[in-house]
């Protein structure tokens, strides 16, 4: 029975490989340096695009809990220009670039070039909580890199720079809300956690890590990141939305696509976004109702939720609103994705 049972793993492995091998035809993938002022140091962005035959094929993302998607190493990108898209990841088990590419993948075979700085300390073994609160920091992130992408030796030729927008997933999503000109304010970002009310997952790390909001410096989180040179945005379960200053909303002055993942009554108000779409001028909304938080990481492998609850990960990583697949729910969400941005940025044929 068991030999079975492996022999039934392995199959499945092999379908859910092959469906993301034809995923990643035609999409090249670069690693590409960002300078950040504010860091100290580089940001290593990952750049995907579409691509000529040739190349070194790639499984990006793939870890113990989650299925890669294929893409192919440094292969020659195509001949024209196309509209960029900034993509903002958010923290945690999917807290880096690649594991969005189950995402960017598809973005990038419709005529998009698409690039993600993974933001530090949000991932992996420098995870830092402190890093990752420090929320003001991930705009700036995305304007380094928007810059650095367009003066890119590679690349600056193949941009058209007048089409630029952002997709942000989950803390992404607030990134994406803040590029925009929301500001945070002060004072929600350092009781965000004095309990678990609002995000208990994200705010036990932040106690167990010894962190303490109010003793952080927060001269600059009520700045302004907005970022005038991209056009459009899309905010996908934006969290934490609770600690923005709710009246700049209003002033937010480009289109704004907001989705929220789950029944309305059931979505967590850390990233309910009904009523910020309500305050910003130009702004749709829309949910999947079948869908959960976690619906916005890859698929998981066969096994992943036994190991995640073995190893005490806390959240149900592998679970969906019930009812479709996680592959069906993100097979929604990038036509959705690729209708908004080709709806707002109009790829050239």
């Amino acid at each position: 029975m068991k030999l079975l049972m492996k022999i039934a793993l392995m199959l499945c492995a092999i379908v859910i490989m092959q469906q993301s091998a034809f995923a990643g035809e035609n999409v090249g993938v670069r690693q590409i340096a960002a300078p950040s002022r504010e860091r100290g140091y580089d940001l290593a962005v990952t750049v995907w695009y579409p691509a000529e035959s040739g190349g070194k094929p790639v499984s990006l993302g793939e870890n113990v809990f989650f299925v890669g998607t294929l893409a192919m190493l440094d292969a020659p990108i195509s001949d024209r220009k196309f509209p960029l898209i900034l993509l903002s990841h958010g923290a945690g088990l999917a807290g880096n670039a690649q594991a969005l590419s189950w995402i960017a993948v598809p973005l990038a075979k419709q005529g998009f070039i698409v690039a993600a700085p993974t933001h530090p300390g949000n991932t992996g073994a420098n995870r830092s909580a402190a890093e990752t609160m420090k929320l003001w920091l991930r705009p700036s992130d995305i304007t380094e890199t928007l810059s650095a992408i367009g003066e890119n030796d590679l690349f600056k030729e193949h941009l058209d720079l007048n089409k630029v927008g952002m997709l942000g997933l989950s803390m992404g999503g607030s990134t994406a809300l803040a590029i925009a000109g929301a500001r945070i304010d002060p004072k929600r970002l350092a009781s965000y956690c004095d309990t678990d009310a609002l995000n208990p997952s994200l705010c036990g790390w932040v106690r167990q890590s010894g962190v303490d909001l109010h003793a952080m410096d927060l001269t600059l989180a009520g700045r302004d990141n907005e970022d005038t040179r991209i056009r459009f945005a899309v905010a996908i379960d934006p969290g934490p939305v609770d600690v923005f200053e709710f009246n700049t909303f209003s002033r937010i002055s480009i289109p704004v696509d907001l989705v929220n993942l789950g029944q309305p009554r059931k979505i967590p108000l850390t990233v309910q976004a009904a009523k910020i779409a309500e305050a910003i001028p130009n702004a749709t909304y829309s949910t999947i109702e079948d869908a959960s938080h976690f619906s916005m990481f890859a698929e998981c492998k066969p096994g992943a939720a036994e190991i995640a609850e073995s190893e005490k990960i806390g959240d149900p990583i592998c679970s969906d609103g019930g009812g479709r697949s996680r592959n069906e729910i993100h097979a929604q969400l990038i036509d959705m994705v690729v209708t908004a941005f080709g709806r707002a940025l109009k790829p050239s044929p």
